[in-house]
């Protein structure tokens, strides 16, 4: 029985636990304001907040509904535009409106509720954060001019710097932003039982659920599942990163120690799906997903990172590197799990270098992605690291290519070798993302970015010409 509070009322639904709470919104609560579009996270017009008591405070987070379970929205808040909506217009909606920032209106539930989302996390009203917290909404209507205007107008009629995390929702009450109920909420969720009552057996194990939910949604909703209750958690010290893998991208993004490692995390991870999927895709769902393409993956593969790896009596470590086995398949056994993610740094920050190209620049699929991480002793490549996604079934290490320059002094020419030496490596194939050719086109290019990124003392973009 999963039990939540949904806008201002409490609820109770017998229903799978996989059900995803879009379809029990439209279809058995009759709340058709939160639109069913993509069903796969990428536009938006479904989000709704969920939120959750911690300590006594809540703590809010806009979420793609067609990705929801049932099963995650157990004693929590779940607000969909209905339960922002009152007599007259809430500044929000009056903002859209007065700078022509709703036409057809598809998208401008969810558009609302993404807002909704920044006032109620963001430290400061800054127009950069608000577009930040807006980039998982797509608009057909409006280009976007109309709503860029909108967020402005908000960001200079609310001063969010004096308002803590633990006043917000508060604040927001009493600036009219926010209905007067949510300010009964906190304890009408703690009189809600906290653990859902299951009995069946679990056959499947859910991490974010973000690709799970994407392409086995139907089978999720008959089928015994459970989240993987684990926390998260990043450790830097001694010059060793420890990270649990529980943990959301949108974390390691706006984690300080990883900042100071690896500045360039802040942009990088924007290239990874919108601010709602990377507050629920955690790093060991990225990497057992497999995907040839897996952003994480590429990116960890070239820290030379290793996995723990634990059952309910053992533990082991791998190199990240031997993982994946092949198109999909892992080295992961059923009653195994992942726990950590660990990799060693010689340097502060680190010469690291994310490169990713597709279709759309952001909140899409890879055609071809590429790192790589290296450490240099004088004019001498110490340590290299170089990984490339969509060349091969797997995410490719490229080992041979890193033998090839370890040790050895940096120059053009060595570097254009390294190039044609990556050309045996890959076996790239044709596919909607574009034909083998382009993608073997395409890596040579983004190595050779990386390496006017990170080596810009040694080489220029003349050297490859």
């Amino acid at each position: 029985m999963v039990e939540f509070l949904l806008n201002h009322k409490q609820v109770k639904h017998d229903l799978s636990e996989g059900v995803i709470l879009l379809d029990l919104l439209r279809t058995r609560q009759k709340l058709t304001g939160t639109k069913q579009a993509c069903r796969e996270g990428d536009c938006g017009a479904c989000m709704v907040l969920s939120g959750q008591l911690s300590k006594g405070v809540m703590h809010y987070q806009p979420v793609n509904s067609c990705l929801l379970p049932l099963g995650l929205c157990h004693a929590r808040h779940i607000v969909s535009i209905e339960g922002v909506n009152g007599d007259e217009l809430n500044p929000v909606q009056q903002a859209l409106v007065e700078q022509g920032a709703i036409q057809c209106g598809f998208c401008s539930s969810g558009l609302v509720m993404a807002i909704m989302g920044f006032l109620l996390n963001a430290p400061e009203a800054s127009y950069t954060l608000a577009l930040d917290a807006i980039s998982g909404n797509l608009c057909r209507c409006t280009g976007y001019a109309g709503i860029k205007r909108a967020l402005k107008q908000i960001c200079k009629r609310v001063d969010l710097k004096p308002s803590s995390p633990v006043v917000r929702v508060a604040d927001l009450v009493s600036w009219g932003i926010l209905p007067r109920y949510f300010a009964d909420v906190p304890q009408r969720l703690a009189e809600l039982p906290q653990q859902v009552n299951s009995v069946e057996k679990v056959v499947v194990k859910v991490a974010g659920g973000t690709d799970l939910f994407v392409q086995q949604a139907e089978q999720l909703a008959a089928t015994p599942w459970s989240l993987i209750k684990q926390a998260e958690g990043i450790c830097v010290e001694q010059q060793q990163c420890r990270i649990a893998v529980a943990t959301h991208i949108e974390t390691l993004r706006n984690s300080v120690q990883l900042q100071a490692l690896y500045p360039q995390i802040v942009d990088d991870f924007k290239l990874i799906g919108s601010t709602s999927i990377r507050q629920q895709a955690t790093i060991g769902g990225n990497f057992v997903n497999a995907s040839p393409i897996g952003d994480l993956s590429v990116l960890f593969l070239a820290l030379d990172a290793e996995l723990t790896i634990a059952t309910a009596t053992n533990q082991r470590t791998i190199l990240l590197r031997n993982f994946f086995k092949a198109y999909k398949k892992v080295d992961l056994q059923a009653d195994e799990l992942l726990i950590q993610l660990t990799f060693q740094f010689y340097s502060t920050p680190m010469r690291i270098s994310f490169e990713k190209v597709s279709k759309r620049s952001h909140l899409d699929i890879a055609s071809v992605n590429s790192a790589m991480c290296i450490e240099l002793q004088g004019q001498v490549f110490k340590r290299i690291h170089i990984v490339a996604g969509g060349v091969a079934a797997i995410p490719l290490y490229l080992q041979k290519t890193c033998h090839f320059l370890q040790g050895k002094i940096i120059e053009p020419e060595l570097l254009k070798h390294a190039l044609e030496l990556v050309q045996t490596e890959i076996a790239p194939f044709s596919d909607i993302r574009g034909s083998a050719d382009y993608k073997r086109l395409l890596l040579k290019q983004l190595l050779i970015a990386h390496w006017l990124k990170l080596l810009p003392e040694y080489v220029s973009w003349k050297d490859f010409q």
